[in-house]
């Protein structure tokens, strides 16, 4: 099976989705499974994971909605803040949903103290207790809380979003490198090979921009950890499902056949359990 391990949903609202700018205004509309699902039939894919864009409970709630409506959404990774009191009242409420597979939080725009706080580590003990999956979404200068973070819930499922976007279009890359490669000495860690179109120039990026930091990814995580995720509808800021896609496809040409349908669905299935 074919799975695009990351993508998006919405109804736009411009307050709700305040950090798209102006030079993103192509995502200024909604964006709904009748608009990704043509895209995955013609790109050869079976299914993918919903992965929350607002920091809200009704935005988990909207993505499992839209996943018992249809079933080739596979998976959930919903919202809910770590840190709240009544965290197990709220897990209680969804334990019985299959389709919700963990959770995330837009870490990229906290300071990195904020995932270390005691009561946020006990949140990712407790989902973790109950067999849900967290999405990591950090940039580099993050990594290094991260992976205190990560030594702190030794038995939790990580995945690392879009590499933590290094800045491919400064050609950043050796500080990255050196800040992730911690996480690859961790099991229970995983890499989505996502969003690196968006950290790129979205005008002039080619596929030699991005392929070094694939190298990295394969180097550090091997084909076993890595998941394909095309994080539609984001990516169309800078190129359309099928070029996104296409990247991935023609980096995994280099592994065996096995190895590539580990990357371009396999390693889905085993992390998020679908």
């Amino acid at each position: 099976m074919r799975v695009d391990a990351h993508q998006h949903f919405w109804n736009y609202d411009s307050e709700r989705f305040d950090w798209i700018s102006d030079d993103m205004a192509e995502l200024r509309r909604d964006f709904l499974p009748e608009d990704l699902y043509p895209i995955l039939q013609s790109s050869q894919i079976d299914g993918s994971i919903a992965v929350q864009a607002v920091e809200h409970l009704r935005e988990t709630e909207f993505l499992l909605e839209l996943s018992e409506t249809y079933p080739w959404i596979l998976g959930v990774v919903g919202w809910v803040e770590m840190a709240q009191d009544n965290l197990d009242e709220l897990l209680d409420t969804w334990s019985s949903n299959s389709k919700l597979l963990g959770f995330r939080e837009v870490l990229q725009s906290k300071e990195p103290e904020y995932m270390l706080r005691k009561d946020f580590i006990r949140g990712i003990r407790k989902i973790g207790q109950r067999g849900y999956t967290y999405d990591l979404l950090t940039y580099p200068h993050q990594l290094s809380a991260a992976l205190k973070l990560i030594d702190s819930c030794p038995n939790q499922a990580f995945v690392i979003d879009h590499l933590s976007k290094p800045d491919i279009k400064a050609g950043d890359w050796k500080a990255w490198k050196k800040s992730l490669q911690p996480f690859s000495e961790r099991e229970l860690v995983c890499a989505k090979v996502s969003g690196l179109v968006t950290e790129a120039d979205w005008k002039k990026w080619n596929s030699s921009d991005l392929f070094p930091y694939l190298e990295i990814a394969l180097e550090l995580f091997g084909p076993k950890r890595l998941l394909f995720g095309s994080d539609w509808p984001v990516c169309l800021v800078a190129g359309q499902y099928e070029e996104v896609l296409g990247v991935i496809e023609s980096f995994a040409d280099q592994l065996s056949g096995e190895e590539k349908d580990a990357v371009l669905g396999e390693n889905a299935q085993e992390f998020y359990k679908i």
